[in-house]
């Protein structure tokens, strides 16, 4: 039986489209993140969907109010947690928002970043792969599979509907 960890990965647009806002986990050297640039978002409620799950994590993490979110693909990262846990991500671009963000949150600090220069930033290698899909104008969704051993993905497949 597969019981993935179900949660959301938010990107968040500036008003311009040129930017967008990553928390710089920095702060908890706990943290597998540690030292990664990354989307917010975290683990679903049993009591959530997961637009209320993007909708919390969002506020919580950031002090924003999600007011157009476009859901734009899915990934089954398996073995991608400390323990080899499998996750299924809902990945979201977060279109229009109201309020002023954190400077930072408990897991590190918070800028906008131009999004023509994510791929200068230290992040997940896998990120890498699928940022593209969820700025560019496709209006179609991306479904995908990236398997990780190690903290490294052996691989990277997706369709679009």
């Amino acid at each position: 039986m597969y019981c993935p960890i179900v949660g959301t990965l938010g990107y968040i647009i500036s008003p311009d489209r040129k930017k967008t806002l990553l928390v710089h986990r920095n702060l908890r050297r706990d943290d597998d993140h540690l030292g990664k640039y990354n989307g917010l978002g975290g683990k679903m409620l049993p009591n959530e969907d997961v637009v209320s799950c993007l909708r919390r994590e969002i506020h919580e993490e950031a002090g924003l109010h999600c007011e157009e979110a476009l859901l734009r693909g899915t990934i089954n990262w398996t073995g991608f947690g400390p323990g080899g846990e499998n996750w299924l991500g809902f990945i979201f671009r977060i279109d229009r928002f109201s309020g002023t963000p954190f400077t930072s949150n408990e897991e590190g600090s918070l800028s906008w970043v131009s999004v023509d220069s994510l791929d200068k930033l230290p992040m997940w290698e896998g990120d890498r792969f699928f940022l593209p899909l969820v700025f560019d104008n496709d209006p179609r969704m991306f479904h995908g599979y990236m398997p990780y051993k190690d903290g490294r993905p052996l691989s990277w497949d997706y369709v679009r509907i």
